[in-house]
C-alpha cells in the first residue's frame, strides 16, 4: 500500500512520533521546516516543498544538493506551502496520505490545513491529519467501519457542511439512528466504541471524524 507522508512545520510539541508510522512503502515529504523534522526522526525525505524561510541558507543549500526534486517557491504566493504539497501528493494517486505538523501554533494555519482536506472530494477518507493527540479524517456519504483503538479512545463527529443528513452510529456508547446534524452541533462530541468494530453511515454532507487520546 503506497503512502505519502507530508510533514509540515507546525510546533514540534504537537508533532506525532513519525517513526511509529514508518513502513516500507511510505514516501516522506517535507514542507518547509517539516523536512528538518523528518531528518531529526532519523527518516529520509524523498521530496520537499516550500519557501524555506524557516531554515538557514546553509540547510537550504544542502537540501538542494541532497533532494534533486526539491521545489522552492517564493514567500509571497497565492497558496500556502502545505496546499502546494498536498495538491502534489493527491496527483500521485497514493492509497493514503498522512499530514503531520499541521496543527497547533497559529489558528489560521490550523483551520486552513483542516479545510485543505476537502480539496479532492473523491479522496476525502484517504487523507488523515495526525498530531500527538488526534487523528482527523473527512468523509463523504457512505457506510464506514471503525475499529476500537485504546490509545485513541474518544471519537467525535462534526458536520463540516451546513447539514449532515441521516447519520447513524452503531456499536457506539451513544448510538444514533438517521439523525440530522447541523453545522455547529456538539451532539456527537466524545463518543466511544463499545465493541471492537463499529459503523457509521450518512446520506449527505461532509463529516469530520476526530479520534483523540485524553
Amino acid at each position: 500500500m503506497k503512502t505519502i507522508a507530508l510533514v509540515a512545520g507546525g510546533p514540534k510539541e504537537n508533532l506525532a512520533d513519525l517513526t511509529i508510522y514508518n513502513q516500507r512503502e511510505i514516501m516522506w515529504v517535507g514542507i518547509d521546516r517539516g523536512v528538518r523534522y523528518i531528518e531529526e526522526a532519523g527518516l529520509t525525505p524523498a521530496n520537499a516543498f516550500g519557501d524555506f524561510d524557516s531554515i538557514s541558507s546553509e540547510e537550504h543549500k544542502r537540501l538542494k544538493k541532497d533532494l534533486p526534486h526539491l521545489s522552492t517557491y517564493p514567500a509571497e504566493k497565492d497558496q500556502t506551502d502545505t496546499e502546494i504539497a498536498l495538491e502534489w501528493a493527491i496527483n500521485q494517486k497514493p492509497d493514503r496520505i498522512y499530514l503531520f505538523g499541521a496543527t497547533g501554533g497559529r489558528i489560521d494555519h490550523m483551520l486552513a490545513n483542516l479545510y485543505l482536506l476537502i480539496k479532492s472530494p473523491s479522496t476525502l477518507s484517504k487523507i488523515k491529519l495526525i498530531d500527538r493527540q488526534n487523528h482527523i479524517t473527512l468523509y463523504g456519504p457512505g457506510t464506514y467501519k471503525v475499529k476500537r483503538k485504546n490509545e485513541l479512545r474518544y471519537i467525535s463527529f462534526i458536520a463540516l457542511t451546513p447539514d449532515v443528513i441521516g447519520l447513524t452510529l452503531e456499536g457506539f456508547k451513544y448510538p444514533l439512528k438517521n439523525c440530522h446534524i447541523r453545522l455547529g452541533s456538539t451532539l456527537c462530541i466524545s463518543n466511544e466504541l463499545i465493541y471492537e468494530v463499529g459503523t457509521f453511515s450518512f446520506l449527505d454532507g461532509i463529516l469530520i471524524m476526530i479520534r483523540s487520546r485524553d
